[in-house]
């Protein structure tokens, strides 16, 4: 049997191994630096095609920026996807007390920079992908970016009062997460990410009341095609995390695709080298085409 281990390291080395795909156009939703979408035209020539919008992963943390996930973005613009590659603010850079890790997350520009990016992201398709057709969005994310997605998702179920509350669900075809921290408590109980969630929250203190708006988990049903694409290896964001949150969603009435992938773990979903990657680029396929 490979040692876990090795295996988890292997697979990292292989989705990080491949150089960045520089865009075809970059605008900025914002005045920050991290306010920005790349886009990645369908590279099979064609006119029209699906809009991808893409939401990194890496822990809410600010080493880890959208750079990461251009190889699987211009996998999927091979594919005949047009795609937008969302950056947002992470956090500060600086090691959480006690801890080593950067702190994860800035509440609350993390969430305000999704809901600007994707209110924005028609418009600045538009004028800088015209071969994008916003009626065919597909709202894919790896791992915190698979949270994201999933938040973003559910905009229109938000709390009363929440300032980023949506009157309507925005015009999606679905959302396919991939290794999506889809449950806080879940995830809060497992310590995934080294306490990220917690951090992404503004720290304990904050956790409950905050929790409420952000947790894709207490924001169903939300009434969008979804499906979750998992490695059944995942020991960065274990299964138990998207089980769980499949749960929340049968308990509200609501059907999630859930497609455990044996022996895979984390980063093989965003990887182009990996099996899984075609995998997952079939899922956004079945909801967008």
């Amino acid at each position: 049997m490979p040692d876990p281990a090795a295996r988890d390291a292997a697979e990292e080395a292989s989705a990080f191994s491949h150089p960045a795909v520089a865009p075809d156009a970059t605008a900025a939703y914002g005045g920050h630096p991290d306010q920005v979408v790349d886009f990645y035209a369908p590279r099979d020539g064609r006119t029209r095609a699906p809009l991808v919008v893409a939401l990194h992963g890496g822990a809410w943390r600010a080493p880890y920026d959208r750079q990461h996930l251009t190889p699987f973005v211009d996998f999927l613009a091979r594919r005949g996807f047009a795609v937008a590659n969302v950056e947002y603010r992470r956090g500060p850079g600086l090691p959480h007390q006690g801890g080593t890790a950067p702190v994860a997350g800035r509440w609350p520009e993390t969430f305000d920079d999704v809901a600007a990016a994707l209110d924005a992201v028609p418009d600045l398709a538009a004028a800088h992908l015209p071969q994008a057709d916003p009626r065919r969005t597909v709202l894919t994310g790896h791992s915190a970016g698979g949270h994201l997605a999933l938040w973003a998702a559910a905009r229109h179920v938000l709390p009363e009062g929440s300032p980023w509350r949506l009157p309507a669900p925005t015009e999606l075809r679905g959302v396919v997460a991939l290794a999506p921290i889809a449950h806080f408590g879940r995830a809060v109980e497992l310590g995934v990410c080294g306490g990220a969630v917690t951090q992404l929250l503004g720290g304990e203190a904050e956790y409950a009341a905050r929790a409420a708006a952000t947790d894709p988990s207490a924001l169903l049903p939300t009434g969008i095609a979804t499906t979750v694409v998992q490695g059944r290896e995942d020991a960065d964001v274990p299964y138990a995390v998207a089980e769980a949150y499949a749960e929340a969603a049968a308990k509200a009435g609501e059907e999630v695709g859930l497609t455990l992938l044996e022996g895979i773990g984390h980063f093989p979903l965003i990887d182009p080298a990996a099996d899984a990657c075609a995998v997952v680029a079939e899922e956004i396929a079945q909801l967008a085409w």
